[in-house]
């Protein structure tokens, strides 16, 4: 039998085809921004790096909130939930931090304010902002873009100005995709983003998210509080060139 042997690109190229979007954003591997010293091509290569992993990670979200949907299309029927649907409820409350205690209705219009997408240019200015446009060396060796700390002893990275007593790391991912895909759900799951997860689904029913607006609910994320807010703001301002701040979103 004759054996085909396909030229190395050729057989990437069939071999992406085979994965999901996900599959592939998993695979990307962080480049080597720190070399580029062109500060608009580092921006730009910055941002053609992750945004695909931030798509990747919104159509997954999507994903799930069309099982809540379907979900409460059931519930609305008066029919019963199937054991298939159970489990994704189950699942996905677990995910998103709903109180498993809830009766299925209460749990749906919970996850219906937590599910959703994160508009891609407050996730580009955090990660930037984080990271230093991916440089830092919790980027290049943990492939953390968003300051995520653990607790565990060798989780992390210990930072080098960590003070006396402290225990935190910064965690390592085996990933970029898992950084950003870790970061979102915290955004849509954790209480202390509570008021931005409420905004966001208000404006629902405007048809789109503005990132500027969503981001003054973010003070929480850092001890800088409302400066860090403002400086979101900015770097979304400066960069709203390759940064479009209004992402369109199907009201429901």
């Amino acid at each position: 039998m004759k054996r085909i042997i396909l030229p190395g690109l050729v057989a990437v190229f069939l071999v992406a085809c085979e994965q999901s979007p996900e599959q592939q954003a998993q695979s990307q591997s962080l480049p080597p921004l720190h070399e580029i010293e062109n500060v608009q091509q580092k921006k730009q290569s910055f941002t053609d790096f992750i945004t695909p992993l931030i798509e990747a990670s919104n159509n997954k979200i999507l994903q799930q909130r069309s099982e809540v949907e379907a979900i409460a299309a059931t519930l609305a029927k008066g029919s019963s939930l199937s054991k298939k649907q159970k489990q994704t409820l189950t699942l996905l409350t677990e995910l998103y931090r709903v109180d498993p205690s809830l009766d299925e209705q209460s749990q749906i219009q919970h996850l219906l304010v937590k599910v959703d997408l994160i508009p891609p240019a407050l996730v580009l200015a955090q990660a930037a902002n984080e990271s230093a446009w991916g440089t830092s060396r919790f980027a290049r060796e943990g492939n953390n873009l968003f300051g995520q700390w653990c607790y565990k002893k060798g989780c992390g990275l210990v930072p080098l100005n960590r003070n006396d007593g402290a225990n935190h790391e910064v965690r390592k991912f085996d990933s970029v995709y898992e950084s950003v895909s870790v970061y979102m759900n915290n955004l849509n799951s954790h209480p202390a983003y509570k008021g931005f997860q409420q905004q966001r689904n208000l404006a629902r029913s405007s048809g789109e998210l503005n990132a500027m607006e969503l981001a003054t609910q973010l003070s929480s994320y850092s001890e800088r509080g409302e400066a860090y807010v403002e400086e979101l703001q900015q770097m979304m301002r400066v960069n709203q060139n390759i940064w479009p701040t209004r992402t369109p979103i199907i009201a429901g």
